[in-house]
Parts: C-alpha cells; structure tokens; sequence
C-alpha cells in the first residue's frame, strides 16, 4: 500500500527512484570510537583536516572538468572552510579540552554554525548547514567511516539535513530526485541540485528521516508531493509524465540557436540571471543572450571582507566574457539589513525592506562602492556592460549615482588602468515610487530593468512567503501590469531600452503580453528560457496585441491567467 507525503516544491520535475537515506547519524560511531593521548588525538584531527582538503580539492578539480561549475564554487567554498583556521583553531581548542578529536570536531563546528544559525538573513543562516557538513566531513575521516555503497538503481537522496556534499558526490546517472526535511530554495544542497536540474522538495521536517530506505518513491518537486511504494496503475501513469518530460527537456534544448521572435518576425532578447561567471558559462547550453542580472551581492557574501577591487574584476570581466558580445547588466550591490554583511556591522532594523539597504548603502560607503564601479568599467573593455543600481525611489540618487562613476572614471584614468566610456547606467524599477517616476527617471540613464519581485510585493503590500497573504501575490495583478506598462511607455519616449529580471519575466504567457506592451528584453534562470522562447515562436505580433488589449480591461490578475492560459492553451 502507498504512503503519500507533501512538502514544499523546490525544483520542478518528476522523480521516480529508490529513497537512500542521507545525513548519517554519527551516534553510535562516537560512542565507540576509543580516543589515544592528547598528542595522538591532536595528530589525527591534523591529519583528517589535511585529507578532507585534500579529497575537496580533488572533487573541484573533477567538477571544473565536467562543467559543473555551481557545484565546484560550493565545494570550492567547503575547501576554504576546513583551511579556515577561525574554523580548525576552534577544533584544536576542543581537542585539548575534550582528548576526543571526533568529539571535538562536532562539538566545534556546532558551535561555529550556531553562530550563522542566529543571522537574520536567510543566505548567512543556510550557511550554518556548510560548517556542518564540513565538520562531518572531518569526522568521519577520524572515525574512519566510508561513503555507503549506491547500487544499481536511481537514487532519490532523503534526510532531515542533506549536506550538499551529500548531492555533489552522486553521479548525474545515479541521482534522481532529493527530497530535504529542512532548507530552502537558497540553502546550499537546493542550489547544486537546481544546477544540475534535479527535482527537490523542501520542508517535510523530520519526517523526511523516517521514509523507509531502499523503498521505491515518486517526487514531484513541483507541487511537492511524494508517494512512497506506488501502486502500479500510479507508477505507470508517472513514467509516462517522466518520458513526456524528458520530450519536452529534448524539444527545448533543440530550441537553443533559433531566434526569440514571433511567426511574423518581431524579436524579444531572453538573457539569464546569474550570481557567479560560473553559470553563465553554464547557461549558453540555454540559447541565452547575454546577461541581464548578475547579483554581485553573492561576492560580498562569500567572503570575510569587502573584496578588492582585483578580485570583483576578475569575477566581473569573465562574465562579460562569457556573453560573447551581448549585454553583461550587473547590478551594484544589494545588501541591507535583509541580507547583512557581518563586517559592514549594519544595524538591525524592525522592517529592513524599507530600510536601510542597496543603493542608499552604496552612496554613504565610497570605500565600497568606489572599488566595484572601478572594476565593472575596467571588466566593460571585453563587451558590452551595464551597471544597474537597485532600490532607486529618486532623481537625485540618479544623479549621485552618475557623479560617483564620474569619480571613478577619473580614478582610473588618474592609476593608468583601461576601462570602458560607453558602460550603460541603468535603474532596477521595483518599487511604485521608480515606476510612477519613470517618464522623469528616463533622462538620466540608458534602461530600465523591471524587478517585478520587489515591485509586486511593495505595489500589493504582500509578503509572498507570508502563508497567511501568499494567496493575494500576483504579478497580473492590474495594478501591477499598469506601472509595468507606465514603465515601458516611459523607456519608449526617451529612447532607452526596458528589460525586466523579476520572476514574472519566466512566465511564458506573461511573455507575450510583455512582447506586446514593447519590452525589449527578459531576463530569467536559463533552464525557463527554451519555454519562454518556444512561446514567444507560437504566435504573431498581432495576436499579442490584441491579447493585451483584452487583457489590459480586465478587473482581477486571476481573471487575467485565466484568459492567457485560454487564449494561448495550456502548454
């Protein structure tokens, strides 16, 4: 008899495979593991650290060689953790204390990820997982535990905690789908799985360790359902959606060279968000143009101190790089006191999505913002470049904004260093305040670029992972679709271009009504872009218009799906 579960989708598709349990429990290793003298114990942490970087360097170098760049960042970042002496020094100290070094390790690196676990943003929080993992990592070299054997079979990867070394070490021929008790879309474990396109569900709290090992499951990781010891009927109807799937993956992907235009020849630009060069490389296989997103945040995040101006250069220059003469949009940084940086020693605010963050951070911190203008111009020399600030409500921080890269351009020429004149400034529009500015906004930079997550929450007063309003967050909201219209009107009369990069921009059918109202660009994940492309090639640039036309009169944004998905069918 089957047994259903539901959780949270995290990565869409159907997996069908035998559950292995993840997340070893290391109880009863450490309860009879027999520790030696002080000396002896110190020596074998040593040398366990010394084999984990070891074995980390090496799965690096085998994920750079197979192309599976998100996955090496990550581990690249685990390698730094158990090099990081803020992290062994803890496990020295606990080992003297302790005369236990399996012990002390754990011990250690909970103490070090309950630190990360009481940050109030979510990436910095899903970071305590990483301090975890590596600590395991360790111990288990010490307690000389071995990677269980994964047999024949796909393997659906389950467990309260799944440690993203735990989906990084499975091959793509044996993974099928991953299904967590704990994280989310941004903990570490989601993101390599979302690179490698496998689906996941989140959230089915302990439960998630009590799914019997070695049982057959199905896993759709978009409505977050799961069935444990399928009935054959369910089986054999799940195979089919798999196969018409995996048809469907085939289709896009044959999709990748043909142009984004409509049957009577108009063409929209789909270009890809990224947070590291890496997936840009990764996202040509897409048929991308460019990059209309690169969140550089995710530099900051990373690492313990501002970076240098050298270091963002050469992060900045291989993503221009890798769009082989399109458009590289790289927004200045967008940190705040929802995604704190420990040492900008930001203080915690009541309600941070009003308060002190992006842009206005970046025009009170020169010492900041100066270093990462400097090396976007410098990257701009190797393609087209834009640099696009987040969060403006005004003019004047416009004009800020323009005199700050001024100063840095005469900084430049002043060090000798080459750098390019003809770097677009553009505006993320994602509040009503720049929405409605917009036809004045439209003087002073080269494009706008629609954040429609942000402005759709702030233009409804809607948290969209609140359970309790989730319900009322819709990007056809009319009220949304009018400032997004406003904003592309105002784009047209001064000339400049208009893009979006908000989720709404890998809706297929949001596509065309976009299309329609004259957006030049949309920017996405690159595994949305085959579907919104193959939407875009189904009709003409007329019957877009006039479905915006009916659209643009309707009283609800639900009423507004429901006419797209009428008038476009059900793809």
């Amino acid at each position: 008899m089957s047994d259903n579960f539901k959780g949270m989708g995290a990565i869409p598709g159907i997996a069908i495979g035998r559950i292995k349990l993840v997340g070893q429990d290391l109880t009863k290793y450490l309860a009879a593991y027999k520790p030696g003298d002080k000396a002896e114990e110190l020596e074998k942490l040593n040398k366990a650290i010394e084999m984990s970087a070891e074995i980390l360097e090496k799965n690096v170098e085998a994920m750079r060689a197979k192309g599976q760049d998100d996955q090496a960042d990550i581990m690249e970042a685990h390698s730094m953790l158990v090099q990081d002496p803020m992290l062994t020094d803890g496990m020295v100290e606990k080992t003297e204390e302790l005369g236990n070094a399996a012990e002390a390790v754990i011990a250690s690196s909970q103490e070090s990820a309950a630190i990360f676990a009481e940050m109030d943003d979510d990436y910095l929080r899903e970071r305590a997982a990483d301090v975890l993992d590596v600590g395991k990592r360790i111990a288990k070299v010490i307690l000389g535990i071995k990677e269980p054997e994964l047999g024949d079979e796909k393997l659906i990867l389950c467990g309260y905690s799944v440690e993203p070394s735990a989906v990084a070490a499975v091959p793509d021929e044996k993974i099928a789908g991953v299904i967590m008790g704990e994280g989310s879309t941004t903990c570490h474990a989601v993101i390599i799985a979302k690179s490698r396109a496998i689906p996941t569900v989140v959230g089915l709290d302990k439960t998630a360790d009590e799914l019997p090992d070695g049982s057959l499951a199905i896993l759709n990781g978009k409505s977050g359902e799961i069935i444990v010891n399928p009935e054959p009927e369910v089986l054999a109807d799940y195979k089919q959606k798999l196969k018409k799937i995996q048809e469907d993956i085939a289709r896009y992907l044959a999709l990748k060279d043909a142009p984004a235009e409509t049957k009577d020849g108009v063409q929209i630009q789909l270009a890809c968000n990224i947070s590291s060069p890496a997936d840009a490389e990764s996202a040509e296989k897409y048929g991308n143009k460019g990059i209309g997103l690169f969140r550089s945040e995710f530099l900051f995040m990373q690492s313990n101190d501002i970076p240098s101006e050298e270091t963002q250069y050469e992060s900045y220059a291989k993503a221009v790089k890798a769009c082989k003469g399109e458009m590289c949009v790289i927004r200045t940084l967008d940190i705040g006191g929802d995604k704190p940086l420990p040492y900008l020693n930001i203080p915690k605010e009541d309600n941070p999505f009003l308060g002190y963050r992006a842009i206005r951070i970046s025009l009170q911190h020169k010492e900041i913002f100066m270093p990462q203008l400097k090396a976007i111009l410098r990257a701009g020399v190797f393609g087209p470049t834009g640099i696009m600030a987040p969060m403006v409500i005004s003019v004047d921080e416009v004009l800020q904004l323009r005199g700050v890269i001024r100063e840095a351009m005469q900084e430049l020429e002043d060090e000798g260093k080459e750098y390019s004149k003809h770097v677009q400034v553009g505006i993320m529009v994602e509040t009503p305040a720049a929405a409605v500015m917009t036809p004045m906004l439209g003087k002073y930079v080269d494009f706008f670029s629609i954040g429609t997550n942000d402005l759709v929450q702030y233009t409804l007063s809607v948290d969209r992972i609140n359970p309790n309003v989730g319900y009322l967050y819709n990007h056809f909201h009319p009220a949304v679709l009018q400032l997004i219209q406003r904003t592309i009107e105002a784009a047209e009369k001064h000339n400049i271009w208009s893009g979006m990069c908000g989720e709404m921009a890998s809706d297929p059918y949001a596509a065309v009504i976009l299309m329609a109202m004259g957006i030049k660009e949309l920017s996405m994940s690159a595994p949305s872009i085959p579907r919104v492309k193959e939407m875009i090639r189904s009709v003409t640039y007329q019957q877009a218009k006039e479905i915006l036309n009916a659209v643009m009169d309707l009283e609800n944004g639900q009423e507004v799906a429901e006419y797209l998905h009428k008038a476009l069918g059900e793809k």
